[in-house]
């Protein structure tokens, strides 16, 4: 080989082995914010701020896997829509608030309610959140276009298809998703967990029984402009059988019927659920 030769493969090596060094280093340093993230995140679920009814829950609710699952991160702007009592709340906060944000959105008024006397119970841990209202049609201050990395929503989609809070409760979930989908960036997530029906039970009871078919939310979605990234079987219940006369809140935690048959609903568990991801595509 001649010396030009040999110096040009000795160059071409050494341009390998950064090259090869660099991705290693990248790799690395990208797991460590994951794992970091995902450490920050398990504290999060482990405060002592969390209720003991709250903490019961995690064996249905899987908090630290179906955020996990849709990619949470601890740097990110995060929405969570309409939040009820605030379960997902208490955990979300704590895990955003150093280097993320969390914007809660619900409908103004009595909607917002619970949510309002959550995040005036403790200022040092809820502090930062930033309110919002959702949706729109209901009134209020919507979270502006392009804000989020990410949405959240937790057995909230079967309530728009019912109409919830809606004066003449007409269904607005379409509209519901068109909005999500404006207020998040480019390549931002959406994730969903909702009461999963059977696909070949009557669509009508989409409006009854607060159960609602993965095909209804995959239509919804993609309507507006989502693509689905990934689905989960993370939130699954194979024992409930969802042909209850009151429907969902038959179960536990809501115990509709009260001590009629308790015992048995509470050996079911927790509502079968769907947990879907989807994304807003970068262009």
């Amino acid at each position: 080989m001649s010396r030009i030769a040999a110096k040009v493969s000795f160059i071409a090596l050494v341009l390998g082995t950064v090259a090869v060094t660099g991705a290693w280093l990248g790799a690395g340093t990208a797991t460590a914010a994951a794992t970091q993230s995902d450490t920050a995140l398990n504290a999060a679920i482990a405060g002592t701020h969390r209720s003991d009814a709250n903490r019961a829950r995690d064996q249905y609710r899987h908090p630290a896997q179906t955020l996990g699952f849709f990619g949470i991160r601890s740097q990110m702007t995060v929405v969570e829509i309409w939040p009820g009592t605030g379960w997902y709340t208490e955990i979300l906060a704590p895990y955003l608030a150093h280097r993320g944000k969390l914007i809660i959105a619900s409908p103004p008024g009595r909607g917002s309610a619970s949510i309002e006397q959550l995040l005036a119970s403790k200022p040092e841990l809820y502090g930062k959140v930033e309110r919002a209202n959702f949706p729109s049609l209901l009134g209020g201050t919507p979270v502006a276009p392009g804000t989020a990395d990410m949405v959240v929503t937790f057995r909230n989609v079967h309530n728009w298809r019912m109409g919830a809070m809606n004066v003449d409760s007409a269904d607005y979930s379409a509209a519901a998703f068109k909005e999500m989908f404006d207020m998040l960036k480019p390549g931002g997530v959406l994730g969903v967990v909702d009461h999963r029906l059977n696909e070949d039970a009557d669509d009508e009871k989409e409006r009854t029984s607060g159960y609602i078919k993965v095909a209804t939310v995959r239509a919804l979605a993609e309507q507006a402009g989502f693509r689905l990234k990934a689905s989960s079987e993370i939130n699954a219940n194979p024992k409930d059988s969802k042909d209850y006369p009151n429907g969902v809140w038959t179960l536990p935690p809501v115990l509709r019927l009260g001590d009629q048959d308790r015992a048995k609903y509470l050996g079911i568990g927790e509502s079968d659920r769907m947990t879907l991801k989807f994304v807003k595509p970068k262009h």
